[in-house]
């Protein structure tokens, strides 16, 4: 039986769990009106006027206010030259001040009255007329469609080149709240190991999950969670209407919490039982590709190139080629942050240069159809001497939380 699998129960396994938050740090003021500052500087620097931040990461990024995008504009005008101004609903305005944390002017409008016009009488009311209108990239279309049709003396033009280059360099407090949030989720999926049995429900297993991410201080449980068994494990984010446990299935869990929007995302694959030997060969296989991404990821390299590393092993393995299958059918792995999938992504088309402060999953699963799937994902972060684990990577398939090291 595999080390660390089975053997115990949802209820013992929930009773040894702690609360792991005691003493996290969230963002700073402090923080939060540098990152202000940063965009500001960038801006100048690319000759854009103003960005628009909707409701959502970017929004809370910036600003620390959390608010969830809807039908109805809410934002915040950045200039790159003056103070921010925060645009929203007039009936959600005391509500909007609870949740602020940057303090500014909030421009509202009523119901029968168009946000995106109020949007460019703002931007007038600052002695904006004309420029670079960039819109943050996850704007839902009818607002930016909204606010082309009113910015007629403006060019719009996407954030991301502002949004992106401040959000893909994490400091040392998001470093440390991600490197929380992962540790958390690592000691969940140690525990939904042991609960595993034959007949066991993917949804008894989601449930246990997300109740464990509560117990060790996940405010909202789960962010996300996939549980897949035997073929099932094949499919990368999972079937219709997935099977339960049996006895020398591949198990792939997929899971991750939130602490101050930081989000963790790790996977683990191993087997209930007794691994064959199709089973082992293909696991060590991806163990090896997913070092071979990390020993890839060199300051000042390009982004695409972890990617390579991983891809070419596993053609060199008789995998693949490419993204055909069995192989791996989808990049080597994405950014993360207050988003699960940011910028960068580990594609090999990606030619940014890897940079001190990147956040990388690094998860070139291999999927065999028909068979399984096996997809072994850790998070590392870039320095300046290279990339560091924030958690370890499985140990074996025998032992793949490392218990006999």
């Amino acid at each position: 039986m595999t080390i660390g699998v089975g053997g115990s129960t949802a209820k013992e396994e929930l009773e040894k769990l702690r609360n792991m938050t005691a003493d996290i740090q969230p963002v700073s003021q402090q923080e939060f009106q540098q990152r202000i500052a940063a965009a500001q500087k960038l801006m100048q620097q690319q000759g854009i006027t103003v960005t628009y931040l909707n409701a959502g990461t970017n929004l809370y990024y910036f600003t620390g206010t959390g608010w969830h995008p809807s039908e109805r504009m809410v934002g915040a005008l950045l200039p790159a030259k003056g103070d921010m101004v925060y645009i929203a609903p007039h009936f959600e305005l005391n509500t909007l001040k609870q949740y602020m944390q940057v303090q500014a002017e909030v421009a509202t409008w009523q119901e029968h009255e168009c946000p995106y016009a109020l949007a460019i009488d703002v931007l007038n009311g600052m002695g904006i007329h004309n420029g670079k209108f960039a819109i943050d990239e996850s704007t839902a279309f009818f607002i930016s469609n909204g606010m082309d049709q009113q910015a007629n003396d403006f060019q719009l033009v996407s954030a991301t080149p502002v949004t992106g280059a401040c959000r893909m360099i994490k400091s040392a407090t998001e470093l440390a709240l991600m490197q929380r949030a992962k540790d958390m989720t690592l000691t969940v999926q140690k525990a939904a190991a042991r609960i595993l049995r034959n007949g066991i429900t993917t949804l008894e297993v989601t449930e246990f999950i997300d109740e464990a991410h509560r117990r060790v201080g996940a405010p909202s449980g789960s962010y996300f969670c996939i549980v897949l068994f035997g073929e099932d494990s094949s499919f990368p984010h999972g079937v219709k209407q997935p099977k339960a446990l049996e006895t020398n299935d591949m198990v792939l869990i997929d899971t991750g919490c939130q602490i101050e929007g930081y989000i963790s995302d790790i996977t683990r694959s191993y087997v209930f039982g007794t691994a064959d030997d199709r089973q082992r060969k293909m696991w060590a296989i991806e163990k090896a590709a997913q070092d071979k991404a990390f020993q890839a990821a060199q300051i000042g390299q390009p982004c695409g190139e972890v990617d390579i590393a991983a891809r070419t092993y596993l053609a060199d393995q008789g995998l693949g080629p490419d993204y055909q299958t069995p192989g791996c059918p989808h990049r080597t792995g994405h950014g993360i942050g207050l988003d699960i999938h940011e910028w960068p992504y580990l594609v090999k088309s990606n030619q940014t240069p890897l940079a001190a402060g990147m956040c990388f999953s690094n998860e070139p699963m291999l999927v065999v159809p028909g068979e399984f799937g096996i997809r072994l994902e850790d998070h590392f972060y870039m320095t300046d001497q290279g990339p560091e684990w924030f958690t370890q990577p499985s140990h074996s398939i025998d032992d793949p939380f490392g218990y006999r090291v």
